[in-house]
């Protein structure tokens, strides 16, 4: 069996293979590595019509999400998110250092997010001034908007989704991106699943474009 068929299978090596891609792709590029996760049911929906979707994966799928945190060194959220949910983006489920804080748009005073970076120009500049700064792996964690202007604009290196058992049915809950996406078969992105495997309940798939 190959490596690549043992992280398939059961996850093998999937921490050490991500930062050894993140390092790689830092020193090529001088930005860090964009890891955009997602949480979402079966039929790819990440919250319920009226915007609801806590909690819609696992604490074990939760957990896992903070240990990432924990191995980047900058978290990433839009001003949306912020108001709405107030999170804290820090790793209180596992021992680790916090990463750096990023807010695309400018978050509330008293958001619990402070102190954060709170970003109104560019993504690629943004990009490039956290590479600057030595941030080596960024984890995107916004909602539907955030996630779409990663994807659209190629910059996301590596896609972490969480599946939860469960359908929404329908086509009223959120979908993870907004906007126009890929007009036919032939203009869709593809990549290779990096890894698949059980977290609890849940489904963890790593995807990399090519």
């Amino acid at each position: 069996m190959t490596t690549s068929d043992a992280e398939l299978t059961n996850g093998a090596g999937e921490a050490d293979a991500t930062r050894n891609a993140a390092d790689l792709h830092h020193r090529r590029t001088g930005r860090p590595y964009v890891v955009l996760r997602l949480a979402m049911s079966v039929d790819g929906r990440i919250a319920a019509p009226d915007g609801d979707s806590e909690w819609l994966t696992g604490i074990e799928a939760r957990t896992d999400v903070h240990r990432m945190r924990a191995e980047s060194q900058a978290i990433l959220v839009g001003a949306g998110t912020v108001r709405a949910d107030d999170p804290s983006l820090d790793v209180r489920l596992v021992e680790g250092p916090n990463p750096r804080r990023v807010v695309l748009g400018s978050a509330p005073p008293d958001a619990k997010v402070h102190p954060c970076l709170e970003w109104v120009g560019s993504i690629p500049d943004l990009l490039d001034q956290l590479g600057n700064d030595g941030v080596v792996q960024l984890l995107v964690e916004g909602g539907a908007g955030v996630a779409s202007e990663f994807h659209d604009a190629g910059l996301v290196d590596r896609y972490v989704l969480y599946v939860a058992p469960a359908i929404f049915g329908g086509d009223d809950a959120h979908p993870p991106f907004v906007g126009a996406g890929a007009h036919t078969i032939a203009e869709l992105p593809r990549g290779r699943f990096v890894s698949v495997r059980p977290v609890g309940a849940d489904l963890r798939i790593d995807l990399v474009i090519d």
